[in-house]
């Protein structure tokens, strides 16, 4: 997962910290300064941050030698830097605390507690993080290797690095460990242990990659809990849902949070804040609005004692949940208090880790948590792994963008369906489901846009995509719009999910800026059950070769959707019909329809015709185990002048000369044009 890990602006860990103790200074990066550049984009500051070291170790800091790539190397200001003073005071021979440490007594979601930044989005996916080593490990690489050694004052380099999946791609964040205090007190991120660090410097790294701390106030958890893991991140509206009344889907949605808890996912949960008065409100239940939440736990809990608890079948779905603050819990049933408790087994309690701290972490039934909770985001980790017991997923990753061009064939900036005249001029993506029905995962991603004092605050585009199902032989972009088989919403966050099942066939996805004329890059991410060939549709129509002067060139486009058949030859149990289109060497096969005489195909195929006088053949056939059954054929001459569209035809034998009526009828639509992009 880790074995392409691509070291962010090019700088280099582990040249960097052995060029610091070779030299024997503590780093000092200049990407990412000890200034106010790093704390705001925008605003004037507060009270005087000073950036103090955790432990200053006696070091010099870098001296600043010009040349090269020194800026990258920490040792000189990186060019273009401001030369404006600053209300920030750089870290000299200061220090926070004696014995500084990654971890105090391991890593846990208790040790976090939110900053004067309103990040508790960050903090609560950290929180989310923390509950996982095989996850924290991975954004904190060799964290044994980066711990403080008391015992080895001289291994110390001020440097450390993290790792986070940013558009396809891990990345590797170089840091300083100059923190921004004010009173010697941390401002952002911090752990209950004033030694403890590991979260401090993560929301850093964290905030490099954002472009400044304040780039940080008011995020998106979903944002977070991907870069954390690279999984995919679903949301979900609990009030649109209506899960609170609707039991069934309710216990459906308590399911599959489980399965993605027990498979390692992230979770977390909000209110959702309407109005800037609400945001933080405190409700009467304890809960916060405009607040995230991370959810630590998701189980079924056994009600009873003893004997009675273990035959007895009666269970209850419940939710722990975190408030980043660390304090401030839900006060209703099975709060920490709650006289509810009483009824689970002290064994059970233990298990589940029942405080009476108000250390900010709480249980509640799921019930509950859909009755007050808006929104829940599930961050499930797509496992590719053939080697896994759990279901396994095919991604399709394709890298693309928005862009202008005078030629309305090469542009790419459409905007959504709403503008009929461009939509089609969007990228388009083609994809298969080879199963008879399969579920589909669908995330486009927006590159991350930094937010610092030179380009300002870093707005995210209103984006989305519609799927459409089309022909199962389709190779060349769509002109005119066919059946809609799903669509996202269209929203300004960094990516936009969508989970849908659908049936065998071909489909095109569209993904659009809401408007058109917005330019941007985007990672499209598809999962399947089985391979789905999933790429870009370039050409608007067959390109002309060589060959075209020789073979002919395409004259008349004709699309055939045959919708199904009626009357078929019967057996006892019923046919078990398909359908082939042919024309000119090309062909398409429909599944196979079981037990009906009158199956519906809904099958189409899209023919670019050189040989006009040709006819498109249509034949039926019955499937059997040792040698399929023809059942009849029609012989379609799809001109372009025939205005009628919808066609019933007998099927006939073939016989060539005299034809004869076979059994049944076929109804087909033909669409046909002497404008290769008219479909």
């Amino acid at each position: 997962m880790f074995s392409c890990v691509k070291p962010y602006e090019d700088q280099n860990y582990s040249a960097l910290r052995r060029d610091c103790l070779r030299r024997k200074v503590l780093f000092e990066d200049p990407l990412f300064p000890a200034t106010d550049d790093s704390l705001y984009y925008k605003g004037t500051p507060g009270p005087t941050v000073r950036w103090k070291r955790p432990k200053y170790s006696g070091h010099s800091p870098a001296p600043h030698r010009p040349g090269g790539d020194a800026w990258r190397m920490g040792t000189v200001p990186r060019p273009g830097s401001s030369g404006c003073p600053f209300s920030s005071l750089r870290a000299k021979a200061l220090d926070i605390c004696e014995d500084p440490r990654l971890f105090v007594d391991g890593i846990s979601s208790h040790d976090l507690h939110q900053g004067q930044v309103g990040n508790c989005w960050f903090v609560a996916a950290c929180s989310s993080l923390a509950s996982r080593e095989s996850l924290w490990q991975k954004v904190i690489p060799d964290w044994k290797e980066q711990e403080w050694d008391p015992e080895k004052p001289n291994a110390y380099a001020g440097i450390f690095h993290f790792h986070f999946w940013r558009f396809g791609e891990w990345v590797d964040v170089v840091i300083d460990d100059r923190l921004p205090t004010v009173n010697n007190q941390l401002i952002y991120c911090h752990s209950n242990s004033r030694n403890e660090f590991w979260c401090a410097l993560v929301e850093k790294a964290y905030a490099k990659l954002a472009g400044c701390y304040q780039a940080l106030d008011g995020g998106n958890t979903a944002d977070a809990l991907v870069d954390f893991t690279g999984g995919v991140s679903e949301p979900i509206d609990l009030t649109e849902g209506d899960f609170a009344s609707d039991e069934t889907k309710r216990n459906q949605l308590f399911e599959r949070m489980l399965k993605v808890h027990s498979r390692g996912g992230l979770i977390s949960a909000s209110i959702k804040a309407v109005t800037a008065a609400d945001m933080e409100a405190r409700l009467a239940c304890g809960l916060v609005k405009g607040h995230a939440y991370a959810v630590t736990d998701v189980r079924k809990v056994r009600l009873g004692h003893g004997l009675l608890a273990f035959f007895k079948s009666e269970k209850l779905d419940m939710i722990r949940l975190r408030n980043p603050w660390g304090e401030r819990e839900w006060n209703g049933p099975w709060s920490d208090t709650s006289e509810e408790w009483q009824k689970v087994s002290k064994s059970e309690r233990e298990k589940m880790g029942v405080t009476v701290q108000d250390d900010g972490e709480f249980w509640m039934t799921f019930e509950d948590v859909c009755r007050y909770f808006t929104d829940i985001i599930k961050c499930r980790l797509i496992n590719t792994s053939y080697l896994s017991i759990h279901k396994t997923w095919e991604e399709a990753r394709l890298h693309g963008a928005w862009t202008l061009h005078e030629d309305p064939r090469q542009n790419r900036s459409g905007g959504c369906i709403n503008h009929k005249d461009t939509f089609f001029q969007n990228p388009q993506y083609i994809f298969d489901v080879k199963k008879p029905e399969d579920e589909v995962l669908i995330c486009i991603q927006q590159r991350p846009k930094r937010s610092t004092r030179w380009e300002g605050k870093g707005e995210n585009l209103a984006i989305g995509f519609d799927i459409y199902k089309v022909e199962e032989n389709r190779q060349y972009r769509m002109h005119s719009l066919q059946h809609k088989a799903a669509s996202s919403i269209y929203i300004n966050s960094r990516s936009v999910f969508l989970r849908t099942d659908q049936p065998e066939g071909r489909y095109v996805i569209i993904p659009t800026t809401f408007e058109p004329g917005y330019t941007g890059e985007f990672l499209l991410r598809v999962f399947t059950d089985v391979p789905s060939n999933c790429r870009e549709l370039r050409l608007d129509e067959p390109p002309h070769t060589c060959w075209s002067s020789l073979c002919g060139y395409p004259q008349l486009v004709t699309q055939v959707h045959v919708l199904g058949a009626a009357g078929l030859k019967d057996s006892p149990t019923g046919a078990n019909s398909y359908v082939i289109i042919k024309c000119e060497g090309d062909k398409v096969r429909s599944a196979v329809q079981k037990g009906t005489s009158t199956p519906e195909y809904n099958v189409k195929g899209i023919f670019y015709r050189k040989k006009l006088s040709q006819p498109i053949t249509v034949q039926v056939w019955n499937h059997r185990v040792l040698k399929d059954e023809f059942l009849g054929q029609v012989h379609l001459k799809a001109d372009p002048d025939n205005l009628q569209a919808l066609h019933t035809l007998h099927l006939r034998d073939r016989n060539s000369r005299q034809p004869s009526d076979l059994p049944g009828t076929v109804a087909v639509h033909i669409l046909s044009s002497t404008s290769l992009m008219a479909v």
